[in-house]
């Protein structure tokens, strides 16, 4: 299968999953859904396109490493490269929103609160995470809330 369509499809799924997770009702189905189907075969394709280019199409003209800035931008020089760097950001991502989301219902915080925020963390990553941080604190020292999630 050629890079762009492992990325087509990776992508794709991600956002189907992003959107289910913003709109929809959070019963413990979708969270099973989400993690262990969508953030599994993520993940699973991560894996195996690792494998495939570590194993099977190596990296033209090697220098790959994560030691060194040479060795990273080695990596993400090549389709292969830039798609499990992508697929990992994906999956990753994926699985801080369902945490976020899992702790903003735990505390009651607005769905209207938490959309911007899951946004951001889809789309921004960390930035989306740090907000997050930021505003479970505030909404937690205003609402007296005292859980140590």
């Amino acid at each position: 299968m050629p890079w762009d369509t492992i990325f087509s499809l990776a992508n794709g799924l991600a956002f189907i999953a992003w959107i289910a997770l913003i709109l929809l009702s959070r019963a413990e189905l979708l969270y099973s859904v989400l993690r262990e189907g969508v953030i599994g075969l993520l993940c699973l394709l991560y894996a195996g396109a690792l494998i495939l280019v570590m194993f099977v199409l190596p990296f033209a003209g090697g220098g790959a490493d994560f030691a060194t800035i040479d060795g990273v931008r080695a990596i993400f020089a090549t389709d292969g490269g830039v798609v499990i760097g992508w697929v990992h950001y994906l999956a990753f991502d994926l699985f801080v929103g369902l945490w976020v989301a899992r702790r903003a219902d735990e505390i009651g915080l607005s769905r209207i609160v938490q959309a911007p925020i899951l946004v951001a963390t889809f789309m921004l990553g960390p930035l989306g995470l740090l907000i997050f941080l930021i505003v479970r604190r505030i909404h937690m020292a205003r609402t007296g809330y005292t859980a140590a999630a």
